[in-house]
């Protein structure tokens, strides 16, 4: 198995470095760059904070609870009870564009990538996302790893 990972790095690695060809003249260098994406700057909870325990046990995976209210301001904070790892994701086509950059920059600054939080791998881990700033709607979520497993729940913002 080591043989194989050393093997597919040195790919990579000979990949890149071939990639070459003609170097572009120097007034293309020039050219501006494309613009990053639109980060949203994360808000604060100032309401409640509600708590969601992720669970996999041997009634299965799952969020409890699955389905939570909260109004806009209120924070949830997702707890790793048992069965990990766990995270919570939300599909960036599922969140609408005028929502997901807000809601990505609400996740914090320890994330997978776009929403998606960080994977939790130890029972008593967190992670507490504001829904400050959310414009009301429903946004569904879930944990990756347990996605097969319908481990899956909603967010209604009032």
């Amino acid at each position: 198995m080591r043989f194989i990972g050393s093997a597919l790095v040195a790919s990579a690695f000979v990949l890149g470095a071939c990639g070459g060809g003609e170097k572009a003249p120097a007034a293309d260098s020039a050219a501006p760059a494309a613009a990053p994406a639109v980060a949203g700057t994360a808000a604060a909870i100032t309401g409640t904070t509600h708590e969601v325990k992720m669970l996999g046990d041997e009634k299965g995976y799952r969020f409890e609870p699955k389905d939570i209210t909260v109004k806009a301001g209120d924070g949830i904070k997702f707890t790793f009870v048992s069965g990990g790892p766990h995270n919570v994701a939300f599909n960036p086509a599922d969140i609408p564009a005028d929502v997901k950059p807000q809601l990505d920059a609400n996740m914090g600054a320890e994330k997978m990538m776009e929403l998606s939080s960080k994977m939790m791998m130890n029972p008593g881990e967190s992670v507490t996302i504001s829904f400050a700033n959310i414009k009301a709607g429903t946004y569904p979520f879930n944990c990756t790893p347990h996605l097969a497993m319908n481990m899956k729940g909603t967010v209604t913002v009032q």
